[in-house]
C-alpha cells in the first residue's frame, strides 16, 4: 500500500555513533545534504548542541510473536463476529506454526532490530513521504492557541514579534544544550526529534517525498520567512555576531514587510502547497524552472521556520470562535482567504492572525505533538512575560521579498490547487470546545487514569451516538526508546463493550456500572502501558507484513483477512497531546468515514477538538462532540454517587 523505497541514508565516519541523512532536492545541485550533527565544522552564530548519548535510551524491542497474535485475537472479540472469530484463529494458527512464514519474518524482524538504531522508524518515515493525500486537513496537525485581543495591526505585529523571539529563545536553549531532558512517569525520552523541526522541509516529489534538513548548512540559516498577502519574505533575525534580534528590532522589521506587502495584489502561490503531492511533485518541477522561482522556494524551505501574518476572516459566532480558529489554523479558510498565505511543506509554522487567531501547523513527517506542544508552550509563555513592544530604529538590513514569475503554466497549477482546496475546505466538519465542569484532577482523585477516563467518555458518546461500538485507536508514544514516534493501541475492548452496554440500563445498578467503568478504565491503562514498553500490537503487526513486502514474500494472509481490515480500520482516531497552555491540537479524520479526536486535559478542564467530513453522512463533529460533553458529566455524576 505503501512505497517501500529506502532512505539514501549513509554513515559517516562516526559509524555507530552517528546517523548521517543524505537527501537530493529537486531542483539543487546533486551535492546530498549530510543532517550530522556531530561534525565540529565552524558555525556563524550559535553552535549546535551535540545530540546526547544515542545509546543511553534502549532500542524499540520486538516483542514475541505469540504475546502479539494473542493480543491481537483478543482485541478482535468485541468487533467481529463469532464465525469471524473462528476464521482468523485458524489463519493465526497457519500464520504462527513452527518453521512457517509467520516464524521466519519474525526472525528477520529481529535480526533487523538488532542491527538498527529503531527497526521501525525507516517504515514510519516511508509511509509519510509515499502518502499522496493533501499535507492540508489528512496530514499536517495544527494547534489552537488562546485568542489574542488586537486592537489594530499595531497589535498583531508586536505579538508576532514576541512569538518570534519565543521560538527563537527555545531555539538557542536546543542549541547551546540548556534544554531540559523531557521525562514521563520520571523516565527520559528521546529528544531526537527536536532537532528535525528547525530548518527542514518536506520537498515534493512525483512518487514519492523528501525530507531536506538545512540546519547542518555551514553556515546554518539563520533567517525565518514572513508571509503577507500571499508574499513571502526572508528575515534575518541574527545578527552577524550571532545575537539574535531584539523583539523591537524584529517589530521594525515586521513593520517594513507589512508595509511593502499591503498593497500588492499577488496570486496565492502558497496554494500550491496544499495540492495532492503526485500533483505538487509535478508542479514543483514546472515552478522551478524559472531561476527565480527556484531561488525563492529554496530560500522559503531553508528557513528555520514560517511565520504566517494572516488578514482577518468572517466572525462567527462567540460558541463557534474556537471551532473557526482551529479551521484557520488546520488550512487556512478558502483561497479567497489565508490558504496562500502559508507554505504548507515546512515543517514549522507559527500563524497570527488579525482577527487575533493564533496558533500553529506543522508537517509531521519529522515531529509528533509532544515535542511540537513543548515549543507552543514554551513560547506562549514567553509572550506573557513580556510587556509592550516598542519599534526599535537600529539600522537592519531590509527583509527580502521573494518574488515569483507566474507564467501560464504556473497560473493554471495554482487555479487547480485552488479548486481541490477549497472542496477540502468545504468538506472538513470541525468542532472545538472547552470541557469545564472538571478535569484531570477529578480522574486521579478517584484512582483512575485521566486519559483513559476521557477514552471511555468518547467510547460511550460514540455508542450513544451511534448504536453500536466500533474500531477505536489511541496513539502513544513510544519515546522512551531511541528515535521511538508512537504506536497505535485499540481502545475497544470486551471491557469498554461491557461498559457501554451497561451504562444507560435500568436494571444495572450504580455499584455494577461503576465497576464496569473501573475494569474499562484499567483494561485501556493496562494496554497504554503494554505501548509505552514497546509491546502494543499495531506496530509490531504492521512490521511484520513489511517486512515480508520487503523480503518479497506473498503477503500473509493474516493480514488479508476482512477482520484485519475491519478493525485497522479506525473509526475514531484519538490523541492525547497534553501542554501547559489553554490550546488544543487538531487534525482531520484518518479514514473518509471517521472522527479525529485530540484532547488536551489540564487541571480543572480538558480541551477537546473533534473534526468529521461533511461527505460522509454517517458522522457528524458536532453531534459527537455534545455527546462527548453529555458522557463526561453522566460519568462524572456516577463516581459522585
Amino acid at each position: 500500500m505503501f512505497s517501500l523505497l529506502r532512505h539514501p541514508w549513509i554513515r559517516c565516519k562516526w559509524q555507530s555513533t552517528c546517523c548521517c541523512q543524505t537527501t537530493l532536492q529537486p531542483g539543487l545541485p546533486s551535492v546530498g545534504i549530510i543532517a550530522c550533527f556531530l561534525s565540529p565544522g565552524p558555525l556563524a552564530g550559535p553552535e549546535p548542541i551535540t545530540r546526547r548519548d544515542r545509546t543511553a535510551l534502549p532500542r524499540l524491542p520486538v516483542p514475541p510473536q505469540k504475546q502479539t497474535l494473542e493480543r491481537y485475537l483478543a482485541s478482535l472479540q468485541p468487533l467481529v463476529s463469532e464465525e469471524e472469530l473462528k476464521y482468523t484463529r485458524k489463519l493465526l494458527q497457519d500464520f504462527a506454526r513452527p518453521g512457517g512464514l509467520g516464524e521466519i519474518l519474525q526472525q528477520r524482524l529481529e535480526m533487523k532490530a538488532q542491527k538498527s538504531d529503531n527497526w521501525l522508524s525507516n517504515w514510519l518515515m516511508d509511509m509519510y513521504l509515499a502518502n499522496q493525500t493533501p499535507l492540508v486537513v489528512h496530514s499536517s496537525p495544527g494547534v489552537v492557541l488562546p485568542k489574542q485581543d488586537f486592537k489594530d495591526t499595531q497589535g498583531q505585529l508586536q505579538f508576532a514579534a514576541k512569538l518570534i523571539a519565543g521560538v527563537l529563545d527555545f531555539k538557542i536553549l536546543l542549541d547551546t544544550g540548556n534544554l531540559k531532558q523531557s521525562y514521563k512517569n520520571e523516565k527520559p525520552l528521546c529528544m531526537d526529534q527536536y532537532y528535525k523541526i528547525f530548518s527542514s522541509c518536506r520537498v515534493p516529489g512525483p512518487r514519492r517525498d523528501t525530507i531536506v534538513d538545512y540546519s547542518v548548512m555551514n553556515p546554518p540559516p539563520r533567517h525565518i520567512t514572513v508571509a503577507h498577502n500571499y508574499t513571502f519574505f526572508q528575515l534575518c533575525v541574527y545578527h552577524s555576531s550571532g545575537k539574535p534580534l531584539t523583539v523591537g528590532q524584529i517589530y521594525s522589521q515586521l513593520e517594513k514587510i507589512w508595509s511593502s506587502s499591503i498593497k500588492t495584489t499577488k496570486e496565492p502561490i502558497g496554494i500550491l502547497t496544499t495540492e495532492y503531492r503526485h500533483r505538487w511533485g509535478a508542479g514543483h518541477k514546472i515552478l522551478i524552472k524559472d531561476k527565480l522561482n527556484k531561488e525563492s522556494a529554496r530560500i522559503i524551505q531553508q528557513g528555520m521556520f514560517g511565520v504566517c501574518l494572516d488578514a482577518p476572516s468572517t466572525r462567527p459566532p462567540a460558541e463557534l470562535a474556537m471551532s473557526h480558529a482551529a479551521a484557520q489554523i488546520l488550512h487556512g479558510g478558502d483561497s479567497r482567504a489565508n490558504a496562500g498565505n502559508r507554505w504548507f511543506d515546512k515543517t514549522l509554522q507559527f500563524i497570527v492572525g488579525e482577527d487575533g487567531t493564533c496558533g500553529l501547523v506543522y508537517e509531521r513527517a519529522q515531529a509528533e505533538g509532544y515535542p511540537i506542544m513543548r515549543i507552543a508552550d514554551h513560547t506562549f509563555n514567553f509572550c506573557n512575560a513580556m510587556g509592550d513592544v516598542e519599534p526599535c530604529n537600529t539600522p537592519l538590513p531590509q527583509p527580502k521579498k521573494l518574488y515569483f514569475n507566474i507564467n501560464s503554466e504556473v497560473k493554471r497549477l495554482i487555479d487547480g490547487a485552488r479548486t481541490h482546496h477549497d472542496t477540502q475546505v468545504a468538506d472538513l466538519d470541525i468542532h472545538c470546545f472547552d470541557y469545564n465542569k472538571f478535569g484531570k484532577d477529578f480522574a486521579k482523585q478517584k484512582g483512575l487514569s485521566p486519559d483513559a477516563f476521557i477514552q471511555m467518555a468518547i467510547q460511550l458518546a460514540y455508542y450513544r451516538r451511534h448504536g453500536e461500538v466500533c474500531p477505536s485507536s489511541e496513539e502513544v508514544t513510544t519515546r522512551f526508546f531511541h528515535l521511538g514516534r508512537t504506536d497505535t493501541i485499540s481502545v475497544t475492548t470486551l471491557q469498554s463493550l461491557a461498559f457501554v452496554h451497561g451504562f444507560d440500563r435500568d436494571d444495572i445498578s450504580v455499584q455494577v456500572k461503576q465497576q464496569l467503568m473501573r475494569e474499562a478504565v484499567d483494561k485501556h491503562r493496562t494496554g497504554t502501558e503494554w505501548a509505552l514498553s514497546g509491546q502494543a500490537v499495531d506496530r509490531h503487526l504492521m512490521g511484520l507484513k513489511l517486512q515480508a513486502i520487503e523480503d518479497q514474500y506473498n503477503i500473509p494472509e493474516l493480514f488479508m483477512d476482512t477482520s484485519y481490515a475491519f478493525a485497522t480500520h479506525y473509526i475514531l482516531s484519538t490523541n492525547q497531546v497534553p501542554g501547559q497552555t489553554d490550546a488544543v491540537m487538531c487534525y482531520g479524520p484518518a479514514i473518509p468515514d471517521g472522527y479525529g479526536i485530540c484532547y488536551n486535559p489540564q487541571s480543572a478542564k480538558i480541551n477537546f477538538s473533534v473534526t468529521a467530513l461533511n461527505s460522509c453522512i454517517l458522522t457528524n463533529a458536532s453531534m459527537l462532540a455534545r455527546a462527548i460533553k453529555d458522557a463526561l458529566s453522566d460519568m462524572h455524576c456516577l463516581l459522585e454517587q
